[in-house]
């Protein structure tokens, strides 16, 4: 069936207005921007290397998303995070991802997005097969997660469901966040932040459920694609909250 494909707004100022915005998120989710850390677009664009315009168009976007403030006198300056704003908002991310994930098998699939799918999947796969972990393999394997993430929310073709997934990622999306997210590393013991030797049980069985998402997509289950992927996101809330409590 020929389908008409929804447009994404993909110039290049947009790209690289949204790249502008993943490295200010960035520094600030890992600390390197710190909770009340006063924040003006002419230092952020020098040490990115970029106009003002877009570090502007970036304060905006993360004033909504709730990592800046702003006030009169001071300008915008870095909100602290709590453990709980990053456990809510990975359960606000799994209800819209699950939806999310049920639109795009109610849009279908065509045979080259299910090749996309399917090549980053086997990527994660090579990683766990290997089963080496360094901070290095850490990094291939979370930006592999993020990219069949935002593939799948892509495919439901709704710009609302994909705008509201943004604002819910108070959290590093490059490497593990009970580590790098202070708002949660500060509540997990040493032990439990250090990078393993081997690949850690939690990445094996996210690539298993990704496994199971894509073949709830291929399967054309709406039902059981939102709650495979809503349960999946929810796994790893759970395990933050768990090592949260570990002493």
């Amino acid at each position: 069936m020929v389908r008409a494909r929804a447009t994404d707004d993909s110039s290049p100022q947009a790209l690289f207005s949204s790249t502008v915005l993943a490295q200010v998120r960035e520094l600030i989710v890992t600390g390197t921007f710190p909770a009340g850390a006063h924040l003006a677009a002419e230092p952020v664009a020098a040490r990115l290397g970029v106009s003002r315009t877009p570090v502007r168009a970036a304060f905006s976007v993360l004033l909504a998303e709730g990592l800046l403030e702003h006030s009169l006198n001071r300008g915008f300056s870095v909100r602290e995070l709590t453990l709980r704003d990053i456990l809510g908002a990975i359960d606000l991310r799994a209800a819209i991802e699950g939806r999310g994930c049920a639109l795009s098998v109610e849009y279908g699939w065509s045979d080259a997005e299910f090749a996309t799918l399917d090549g980053r999947i086997a990527d994660g796969a090579r990683i766990v097969a290997a089963g080496e972990w360094s901070l290095g393999v850490e990094r291939a394997w979370y930006e592999i997660n993020r990219d069949i993430h935002a593939f799948i929310a892509r495919m439901a073709h709704n710009v609302a469901i994909r705008s509201t997934i943004r604002m819910t990622l108070l959290y590093p999306l490059f490497g593990d966040t009970a580590r790098l997210c202070p708002a949660v590393a500060r509540y997990v013991p040493e032990r439990h932040r250090r990078v393993p030797d081997r690949v850690p049980a939690h990445i094996v069985q996210s690539q298993a459920e990704h496994e199971a998402i894509a073949g709830a997509i291929r399967g054309d289950d709406p039902a059981a694609a939102e709650r495979l992927m809503r349960d999946h996101v929810l796994a790893g809330r759970d395990r933050l909250a768990l090592l949260a409590s570990r002493r």
